[in-house]
């Protein structure tokens, strides 16, 4: 009976400790849970079955490991939040799998992603034909995003929070030359001033961070 007591009162304890690191961890979709989110989540229900599984242990032995993963859940937050590199060493990147109306092989066998988890997803946003497709990229998330070639097509970021995208300037056909070039024809001569820039409707468009504007 006495330990009864003390898994009940556990349970209760441990429940509002995770809904609250959750709370402070932020809101967001299962699907959108990053790798160390995960990792964390996973260790975390670990920790609380052995406090509820061993009633003669201190709880603190389990309250700590908690504590610590939510620091490490905010650390890797705030260097995510500062460094793309770390974003897509720890998260990944989107890979277009389809451009043009052909499929990119190669990104597939790297992605490890197979013909019929493509046409499933094509089959769930009502697209027929790989034909149909101006571009799709898988997302870190597992998620297809798809654009038809009679869409508004994507626009890719050539410079993000400071760091240029040599893939997407290799997509949009153009060179770092040419836009380091076209920032200095703009009185721009450092891209660490640059928040977000694109390309759209063959115009330069960009963002400086705050502390430059």
């Amino acid at each position: 009976m006495h330990d009864l007591l003390i898994i009940g009162y556990r349970t209760v304890l441990l429940y509002i400790l995770i809904v609250i690191i959750l709370r402070i961890m932020g809101k967001r979709e299962v699907g959108e849970l990053g790798v160390i989110d995960v990792v964390v989540f996973v260790i975390m229900a670990e920790v609380a079955a052995f406090a509820l599984d061993s009633p003669d242990q201190k709880l603190l032995q389990s309250i700590v490991p908690m504590l610590i993963l939510l620091a490490i859940q905010l650390l890797s937050s705030f260097i995510s939040l500062k460094s793309k590199t770390f974003r897509n060493t720890v998260d990944g990147e989107p890979t277009i799998i389809i451009r043009h109306g052909q499929i990119v092989e190669h990104e597939m066998r790297k992605q490890r992603y197979n013909l019929d988890d493509l046409f499933q997803q094509l089959r769930e946003q009502q697209i027929g034909s790989v034909h149909e497709v101006s571009f799709a990229y898988l997302e870190p998330s597992g998620n297809l995003s798809v654009f038809k070639h009679d869409a508004i097509q994507p626009v890719l970021s050539l410079i993000s929070d400071g760091v240029i995208q040599r893939k997407h300037l290799e997509l949009t056909g153009q060179t770092e030359e040419w836009l380091k070039q076209e920032l200095n024809n703009q009185g721009i001569h450092d891209v660490q001033q640059i928040f977000y820039c694109t390309f759209e409707n063959g115009e330069l468009k960009y963002q400086l961070k705050e502390k430059f504007q």
